[in-house]
């Protein structure tokens, strides 16, 4: 669904991380890099509707500004160098809330989901799952497929937690994380094919165990 140009836009933006440079080259962004990854987005949202109907959302709900926010960054660079999209019923922001996360950049792209940012009433909630329910979450850590995809959880992890959890953490070492969240690197190879879309509902498939099991517990 992608094309070379976009991939070379981004190659180039890199390189060239100016508003003149963005500027004198908007309209191939406007036509070749924005108007495609939004009929991805758009075409995700389709499927993934047809398993969850509640996802009532359209691509601009969904995708990121390619604009950075640098008003507290070291980095001045005005833009990103990726498109990316949050897929989910309870909004793009919502980053403690599971979703179909997807980027793609000059070279390849990635999915992701999960928990990416806690709050700490949320962190306590996935704490809990794991202190009295541990095998569940284990057992969809450890279906073929999600192995395949993504690997394992991903996160950054405490030195300490909470007094409530200390017994159950020591011999779960999940319960240290502050993240919990999946990631699965993406060729541009899949983003190029004709049959983009399935591979990419591939990961989401792969996660959906362990997706509808942080949901149960946080919403």
């Amino acid at each position: 669904m992608l094309t070379d140009t976009y991939f070379d836009f981004f190659a180039e933006l890199e390189h060239n991380n100016t508003k003149v440079w963005f500027d004198a080259n908007r309209t191939t962004y406007e036509k070749y890099v924005r108007e495609p990854f939004r009929a991805l987005t758009a075409a995700l949202i389709a499927r993934i509707q047809e398993i969850e109907p509640r996802l009532q959302v359209e691509p601009r709900d969904a995708m990121f500004r390619i604009n950075r926010d640098i008003r507290f960054s070291k980095d001045k660079s005005p833009y990103k160098t990726a498109m990316g999209a949050h897929i989910s019923r309870f909004g793009r922001k919502t980053v403690g809330m599971p979703g179909f996360y997807i980027e793609v950049g000059a070279r390849a792209g990635a999915v992701a989901g999960g928990s990416y940012q806690p709050e700490r009433q949320q962190l306590d909630c996935i704490r809990d799952l794991l202190m009295h329910d541990r095998a569940k979450v284990h057992a969809a850590l450890s279906e073929p497929s999600f192995v395949k995809h993504f690997g394992s959880i991903r996160g950054d992890v405490a030195k300490t937690v909470p007094k409530e959890f200390a017994e159950a953490a020591r011999s779960e070492p999940l319960m240290y994380n502050k993240q919990f969240y999946w990631w699965g690197d993406v060729p541009r190879s899949v983003f190029t094919s004709k049959k983009c879309i399935d591979r990419l509902m591939e990961y989401y498939h792969a996660a959906l165990p362990l997706q509808m099991i942080l949901e149960e517990v946080l919403e």
